[in-house]
C-alpha cells in the first residue's frame, strides 16, 4: 500500500512525499529508520488505469531497453566515481529516470540497500533487467572497491552488444523487405488475380496445362481454407516456441542455427566475440577463470555454445591448461589458439582475449556488409522463378485460346 507522509528530519526540516509499506505502522517504523520523525501519515488511494493493469502483468509489461541500462551504468560510473553515497545515488536515479520499469527496479534495490543487502544480491532479485554477466561485473566491483570500473566496463560491454544489433537489423532490412513483398504479391495473385482467370477458363471449357492447374488448385484450396492454414501455422510456432524453451530443444535449435547457411556462420561469430570480450572484462575485473567461465556461459545466448565453454570450464577444474581446453573445444581457429597460448606464457591472457574479441568483430563487421550482398542473388532467383511460374501458368492458356481461336478462324 501506499501512504503520503509528513514529518521533521534531524534539522527540524519538514520533509513529505510517498512511501510504499505494508502498513501505518510499517510506514511509521521506516520514517523513523530513515531519521524522520512523522507528523502525517495518510493512505493513498490509487486510480490505476487499463494501461497500468495491462503493463502490470508480465504479458504486457515493457522491458528495460539495452539504452536505458547503457545510460544507467554511465550515470553511475561518473556518480561513484564522484563520491556521492551509492543509496543516494540509486534513490536519485530512480527518480529521475524515464523509463517507469526502471524506476520501480531502481526503487526495489534501494530499499534492498537500506536493509542492508549488497547491490549485486539486490539486482540479482530482477533477472529480467540485470543478467548474470551484470551481476557477477557488479559483485567483483564490490569485493575489490571499483564500483565505478564495474559500471564502466558494463557500459562498454552494452554498447558493443547494442551495436552488434544494430547493424545486425539494418544487414537484413532489405531482404526482409523483399521477403515481404514477394509474400504479399503472392497472395495478391492466389486471391485476386488467380480466380479471375479461372472463372475464364471455365467458362471457355478449356484443358488447361498442368502448371496452370497447379496454381488454381492452390488458389483454390487457399481460398477454401485460408483459416486452417493459419492455425497450423500458429500452433507449429506455438510448439516450435515451447520447444526451444525445453533444455534439449533449445541445445538443438541453437546448434543447427549456426549451420545454417549465411547466417549461421556470422551469428557464430558475434557469439564467440560477445565471449572473448566477456570472459576477457571477468578476467581483467580479478575473476577467477573457472567462476568467470561459469558466468560468460550463463550469460551466452546459445545453448550450444554456452555447453561448450561449460565443458572448458570442467577441463581447466580438472588441472587442464586454458589453450588445451579451448583446442578441445574446436571453436577457435588456429590463429586464435595461438593468441590465448602466448597469453598463457605472458600471463596477459585478458589483453589476448580482447585481441581475439577485435579480430572476431572485423570478421562480424565484414560478414554484416557482404550480408545483403550474399542474400541478394537467391532473392533475385526466387522472384525470377515466381515470375516464371506465373507467367506460365496464366499467359499459356490463354496463347493456346488465341491459338485455336485463329485456327478456327
Amino acid at each position: 500500500m501506499q501512504y503520503s507522509y509528513r514529518g521533521k528530519d534531524d534539522r527540524g526540516i519538514v520533509q513529505q512525499g510517498l512511501l510504499v509499506a505494508a502498513s501505518a505502522d510499517a510506514a511509521a517504523s521506516e520514517l523513523m529508520r530513515r531519521g524522520i520523525t512523522p507528523l502525517t501519515i495518510d493512505e493513498r488511494q490509487e486510480q490505476v488505469s487499463l494501461s497500468d493493469r495491462l503493463n502490470g502483468t508480465p504479458l504486457f509489461r515493457k522491458r528495460v531497453t539495452l539504452d536505458e541500462l547503457i545510460v544507467f551504468c554511465r550515470q553511475m560510473n561518473a556518480l561513484t566515481k564522484a563520491g556521492i553515497p551509492l543509496i543516494r545515488t540509486m534513490r536519485g536515479l530512480a527518480e529521475t529516470t524515464r523509463s517507469p520499469v526502471l524506476a520501480d527496479v531502481l526503487s526495489d534495490v534501494t530499499s534492498r540497500l537500506e536493509g542492508g543487502t549488497t547491490m549485486a544480491a539486490a539486482m540479482q532479485a530482477h533477472p529480467r533487467v540485470f543478467s548474470e554477466l551484470f551481476v557477477a561485473m557488479i559483485h567483483v566491483g564490490e569485493n575489490t572497491g571499483m564500483l565505478d570500473d564495474a559500471f564502466k566496463r558494463l557500459s562498454d560491454i552494452l554498447e558493443l552488444e547494442r551495436d552488434t544489433k544494430r547493424r545486425l537489423k539494418q544487414a537484413m532490412r532489405y531482404p526482409t523487405f523483399v521477403i515481404i513483398a514477394l509474400l504479399a504479391a503472392l497472395m495478391v495473385v492466389n486471391f485476386l488475380v488467380i480466380p479471375k482467370f479461372a472463372a475464364v477458363f471455365n467458362k471457355l471449357g478449356a484443358d488447361l496445362p498442368f502448371l496452370t492447374q497447379v496454381l488454381v488448385g492452390t488458389s483454390d484450396f487457399l481460398l477454401s481454407y485460408w483459416y486452417v492454414l493459419l492455425f497450423a501455422i500458429a500452433s507449429g510456432g506455438l510448439l516450435l516456441r515451447q520447444w526451444k524453451q525445453t533444455e534439449k530443444g533449445r541445445l538443438t535449435w541453437d546448434r543447427y542455427k549456426l549451420r545454417m547457411p549465411i547466417i549461421g556462420p556470422l551469428l557464430e561469430l558475434i557469439t564467440l566475440s560477445r565471449f572473448a570480450r566477456n570472459f576477457a572484462s571477468m578476467l581483467s575485473a580479478g575473476m577467477p577463470v573457472t567462476h568467470a567461465l561459469t558466468v560468460v556461459a550463463d550469460a551466452t545466448d546459445n545453448a550450444w555454445i554456452s555447453s561448450h565453454i561449460k565443458e572448458m570450464r570442467a577441463g581447466i577444474e580438472r588441472g587442464e591448461s586454458l589453450l588445451r581446453t579451448a583446442r578441445q573445444s574446436q571453436m577457435f581457429t588456429p590463429l586464435i589458439l595461438q593468441m590465448i597460448a602466448v597469453g598463457e606464457e605472458t600471463g596477459s591472457v585478458d589483453e589476448m582475449l580482447n585481441n581475439v574479441a577485435d579480430f572476431y568483430d572485423e570478421d562480424v563487421d565484414y560478414g554484416l556488409k557482404r550480408l545483403a550482398e550474399s542474400i541478394e542473388p537467391i532473392l533475385i532467383v526466387a522472384m525470377g522463378i515466381l515470375v516464371l511460374i506465373l507467367a506460365l501458368g496464366v499467359f499459356l492458356p490463354i496463347w493456346d485460346l488465341g491459338a485455336a481461336a485463329m485456327g478456327r478462324g
